[in-house]
This record gives C-alpha cells, sequence and structure tokens, in this order.
C-alpha cells in the first residue's frame, strides 16, 4: 500500500523533474541528452542478457571501473549495460564502454519507466553500486527474475534512521534484492535490520582504485617552480568555501606561507565559487587558466605588499589525482558542513595526508582506519583545520610520516575488487 502512494508521488513529481534537468543542462548539456531515457524512453534496440550496472555518479562510476576491470579479466566477452543517474557520472562511464556495450540513464522510479527499462534491455543480472535502492526498482526486477545486487554496500546511522521510519516502504525495497555485499560490518548490520539479505563483508572497493600514473605525473609536474607548500580543500560543499575563507582572513599567516587550492564538488558550483572568491576583493586563478606552465606561472600566495592574495580554483573534472598529488595537505569536503564527508580514499592512495572535520559518516570506516594509522586528523572546525595544516607544514619529518601512513592505509585494504568479482561470477558463467 505504501508503494502505491510512493509511486503516485513519483509519478507528481515528473514535471519537475522535468524542469530541474532542462535548468541543469545550461550549465551541464549532458543533462539535456537522451533526456526521455529519464522516463523509460529508449532508443534503438538492445541485445539481451548484459550484465547492467547501475553507478549513479561519479564517484560511484569510479568504483565501478574498479569492479567491472576485475571482471572483465574473468569474461573476456562480457556485455556491459550501464546506467547512471548524474552528467559526471556518465561522462566517466563513457570510457568503460567497449564493443557491444550500451549506456543509459536509469529511469525514474515510476513503475511504467522501470518496467520500461527492463523490457527494452533484459540483462541478466542487475548490480547496484553502494546506496541506490529504489523501491519500484526493486519489485520490478523481482518481479521480471532479474536478480539484483548491491555491492560494495554501505549505510550510514542517518540514512538508517530513515529507513526505519519508512519501513513500510524501505523494507520490501531491500529484501526484493537477491543479495548484498557490505564494506563493512556496521554496515552490514544496518542493511540487515531493513531487510537486506546480506550475503557477507567484502571490503571497500574504493581501496582497489589505482591512481592514474598520468594523473600524478601532472600533479608533481605542477609542483615545479612553487615556493609554497600547497593546501587544498578537496570536494568542497555549499558553504564549506565561505568557511575556508573566513578561516583565511583571520589567519593572514596561512595566506603568506602556502598556496591555497579549492576544488568544489559539483561543477555546476565552479562559477559562483570563482565569484564567492572575487566578492573577498581576492584574485582567483582558476586550473582552466593555467596553461601549460601549470599553477607557477603566477603568484598565488599574497603578493607583494598591498596586493589581493590570490586563490586557486580547481574548476576541471577528473582530476583530483592531479590534485592530490599538487598537494602536501588536504582539508577533507564535505566533513566540516553536516554532509557525511567525501572519499578520502582517493587522497589517501596519492599519499596526501587528511585533516578531516567531525562530519564523516559517509565513510565512517575508513575515516577511522586512517586516523588510526597517522594518515588523517580529526578537527571540530575549519578555522582548527587550517591551524593544523600550517602546523604540518611546518614539521617536514611528520607530514612524511603522514605521507607514508597515507600509501599504507590504501595497500592495506585492497583486494575487495577480486572478492566481489568472485562471487559474482556464478551470476555470469
Amino acid at each position: 500500500m505504501m508503494r502505491f502512494f510512493y509511486s503516485l508521488w513519483v509519478r507528481a513529481m515528473v514535471p519537475l523533474l522535468r524542469r530541474k534537468l532542462a535548468l541543469r543542462a545550461r550549465s551541464e548539456p549532458l543533462y539535456g541528452q537522451w533526456m526521455e531515457e529519464r522516463f523509460g524512453r529508449y532508443e534503438g534496440s538492445a541485445q539481451p542478457g548484459a550484465l547492467w550496472v547501475h553507478a549513479v555518479s561519479l564517484g560511484e562510476t569510479h568504483v565501478a571501473a574498479v569492479l567491472i576491470e576485475a571482471l572483465r579479466a574473468h569474461h573476456p566477452g562480457l556485455r556491459l549495460l550501464l546506467t547512471h543517474s548524474t552528467a559526471t557520472g556518465r561522462a566517466l562511464g563513457q570510457g568503460l564502454l567497449q564493443a557491444g556495450d550500451q549506456q543509459a540513464w536509469l529511469p525514474w522510479d515510476t513503475p511504467a519507466a522501470v518496467d520500461a527499462f527492463l523490457r527494452h534491455f533484459q540483462p541478466r543480472v542487475g548490480v547496484l553500486m553502494e546506496t541506490e535502492v529504489w523501491p519500484n526498482l526493486s519489485a520490478a526486477c523481482a518481479q521480471a527474475g532479474v536478480p539484483l545486487w548491491l555491492v560494495n554496500a554501505r549505510m550510514n546511522g542517518r540514512s538508517h534512521r530513515l529507513a526505519l521510519r519508512w519501513s513500510g516502504l524501505a523494507r520490501p525495497a531491500y529484501a526484493a534484492l537477491r543479495g548484498a555485499w557490505a564494506q563493512s560490518d556496521a554496515d552490514a548490520q544496518r542493511l540487515r535490520e531493513v531487510g537486506a539479505p546480506v550475503m557477507g563483508v567484502l571490503g571497500n572497493l574504493k581501496f582497489d582504485a589505482q591512481p592514474a600514473p598520468a594523473m600524478l605525473e601532472l600533479g608533481r609536474a605542477w609542483r615545479i617552480g612553487l615556493k609554497h607548500p600547497v593546501v587544498m580543500l578537496a570536494s568542497a560543499r555549499e558553504g564549506e568555501e565561505a568557511m575556508l575563507l573566513d578561516a583565511l582572513q583571520s589567519q593572514a599567516g596561512a595566506l603568506a606561507a602556502a598556496h591555497w587550492l579549492i576544488v568544489p564538488r559539483h561543477p555546476q558550483r565552479f562559477e559562483a565559487v570563482a565569484a564567492l572568491i572575487a566578492a573577498r576583493g581576492w584574485r582567483v586563478h582558476r586550473r582552466s587558466q593555467w596553461g601549460p606552465g601549470g599553477p607557477a606561472q603566477v603568484n598565488p600566495a599574497g603578493g607583494a605588499a598591498g596586493t589581493a592574495p590570490t586563490l586557486w580554483l580547481g574548476d576541471s573534472l577528473g582530476e583530483m589525482t592531479a590534485f592530490a598529488a599538487l598537494s602536501d595537505v588536504a582539508l577533507l569536503g564535505g566533513s566540516f558542513a553536516p554532509m557525511g564527508g567525501q572519499n578520502l580514499i582517493e587522497l589517501a592512495a596519492c599519499g596526501c595526508p587528511v585533516v578531516m572535520g567531525p562530519h564523516t559518516f559517509n565513510f565512517a570506516q575508513a575515516a577511522e582506519s586512517a586516523q588510526a594509522l597517522g594518515a588523517a586528523q580529526r578537527v571540530h572546525d575549519l578555522p582548527a583545520a587550517v591551524a593544523l595544516a600550517m602546523a604540518c607544514l611546518a614539521q617536514p619529518a611528520s607530514l612524511e610520516q603522514a605521507r607514508k601512513a597515507s600509501v599504507s592505509l590504501a595497500q592495506s585494504h585492497q583486494g575487495a575488487a577480486l572478492r566481489t568479482a568472485q562471487a559474482l561470477r556464478p551470476w555470469l558463467d
């Protein structure tokens, strides 16, 4: 009964979704392409029997790439159907496709749209990355006989409480899964409590993602000629950039001692962040303007007396590895506002120590492990993070130890990709 009323609600939201997609397409044109796929209308034909992998956004697509590589090692002729919900995810996913593969938007969760999606593609098995469980999608897969797996599964405390509050809707959706493989014991326990058939704990696939050598070299090349160390606010969420600017204004020595790089989490916010920096009377030097000489072609740390300080803005996609290789310390975005924290594993794999705020519930186990090994330190707010970053830069020996701990963290938790691929093999053979 609850799913019936939920279905009425998602159908009523279709006009608003169309308007939102049209607005997003102004800054990210990919949102305007193949829009009808969102509503179950797919062009051309599809060959049945593909492995369907849903990776909602950029981070999940990075994780899916690791799993897909492991699966193709055992199944070279594997045909893939890759679906997404965001433009950044779909753009990255295009590079994972081989001959015979297909890519599409996952439909909005109305009964008609998900039924049309399954009739059109007829996948052999479905794999959802991390959290993407939808009531009508789960029910339709169960009815169509499509085994649906949740892999690299995680559920934070907030999502757990919400699922329990709406258990009449969430429990059937999770129970309809063929199975779930969790990242951690805590994730497994929460998933079981909302009805998911948890098959085991296989670890976090993000640890198996290797930094691209070309991106590492690019970041190291950017360091050549710099007179100061680099501190990055990585994957910043809305509100955190203003917090950083406030902290830098109150700690003037930080501007003179380091180059400061802000990398927003979402590309549609690049212009707003640039305007925010300029509104403070500071100069903005954007990655898109660096040119072949990199950031060293300007003087970004204070400049001569009386000149405005310059902050760097990482307004590019797919270059977080290069930004991490450029940076001496990273402040973890999403952890200073109550967003749950962004992925610190990619930073650790690049040997970049992390300073994180109080909110890391999205990656609780990784944050705890990083802190225990000395790869990350926790503070209560962004001003404290700026002060700690400055203290770290003043202690080169300790900073080098933190770099080694970061690499050790990434390497010691690998293996989830192979374990997950082996778990899925019986459904692909």
